[in-house]
């Protein structure tokens, strides 16, 4: 069983203006010289972790890590003026032209695989391979399991402090009485929403029950980035056109690929991955038996590191 690559620090970091007052977060660790890789995280709004620099071998990876619109260390915090899934494109592009990156390999979890589809269907001649975790279709279905009808089912406990928050009256749409007050001018109310909505899947995100993750999604800061953005995308449809990423599949032929996915994600249901594989012909699907949704989890972790390792070995030139 694989574990991580040792903890490294960064030898560049920087705040990229991309416009309309928001600036990036952007660092880069491992080898200046290896094999380009970014990092997308998920949420939208998660931000990145330092763990996240751990997935790459260090000697062979030029690893570049960034923090979206509103997220993490990117400024301003939780902010959703100019955010959307066209701006978070947009500055992808951004900082591989500013780090004077041809191409790069693409490795991105839940909303981060999302992203990391979008911007190979778009730009296929950037992108060397992709490594994707707990894939995110961003359907109506896929919100619709998780915010108001699916997931609930399974965990009804962690549901019931999760409708907690919202009017009975108003539970027909959840991610909407969410949004509206998340987006209000009563800061105890936005708080207090922030919380029960990212608690909600952090809860959720694992297999086994995990306090030091559920801790982690409780955290103010976190909270209020994490929740806000996210049901900013998802009252509008990740601002993406219905069933776009799978209809744009055909765009990633030619692009190798790895999918590793949790057969009792609970975020995100192995069918997600399921479909996304039949209809790229190039990816390879790997269902982790004993294992939910995070990247944390032994069995997820195991596969991630062993894809990048033959990432690496497929894409960097013989020695």
């Amino acid at each position: 069983m694989r574990k991580l690559y040792p903890a490294i620090r960064p030898y560049a970091t920087r705040h990229l203006d991309v416009g309309n007052g928001h600036r990036l977060y952007v660092e880069e660790c491992g080898n200046p010289d290896g094999l380009p890789v970014v990092f997308v995280h998920g949420g939208p709004g998660g931000g990145c972790r330092e763990q996240d620099r751990c997935f790459f071998n260090p000697e062979l990876y030029r690893i570049i890590l960034f923090d979206q619109r509103g997220s993490g260390r990117s400024t301003p915090h939780a902010t959703l003026v100019a955010n959307t899934t066209a701006h978070l494109l947009e500055d992808m592009n951004t900082i591989r032209h500013q780090l004077g990156v041809v191409k790069w390999l693409v490795f991105g979890g839940s909303w981060g695989s999302t992203l990391a589809l979008l911007h190979a269907q778009a730009c296929p001649e950037a992108v060397l391979g992709l490594v994707l975790r707990g894939v995110f279709l961003c359907r109506d279905r896929d919100i619709q399991w998780f915010y108001q009808s699916g997931a609930s089912y399974v965990f009804p406990d962690y549901w019931r402090d999760f409708v907690a928050q919202v009017p009975e009256a108003q539970r027909g749409d959840l991610v909407a009485a969410y949004h509206r007050q998340l987006t209000g001018d009563n800061d105890i109310e936005r708080m207090g929403a922030a919380k029960a909505w990212s608690v909600w899947e952090g809860r959720c995100s694992t297999l086994d029950p995990s306090p030091a993750a559920v801790s982690r999604f409780a955290d103010p800061h976190f909270a209020l980035a994490f929740a806000r953005i996210e049901a900013h995308f998802f009252v509008n449809g990740c601002f993406l056109r219905p069933n776009q990423v799978l209809e744009d599949a055909p765009r990633l032929a030619g692009i190798p690929g790895v999918i590793v996915h949790g057969r009792y994600d609970m975020v995100c249901p192995v069918e997600q991955a399921f479909a996304l594989a039949e209809a790229w012909p190039g990816a390879r699907l790997e269902i982790i038996r004993d294992a939910g949704h995070a990247s944390s989890e032994a069995g997820i972790r195991d596969a991630l590191v062993k894809a990048t390792d033959a990432m690496a070995v497929q894409l960097l030139p013989r020695r």
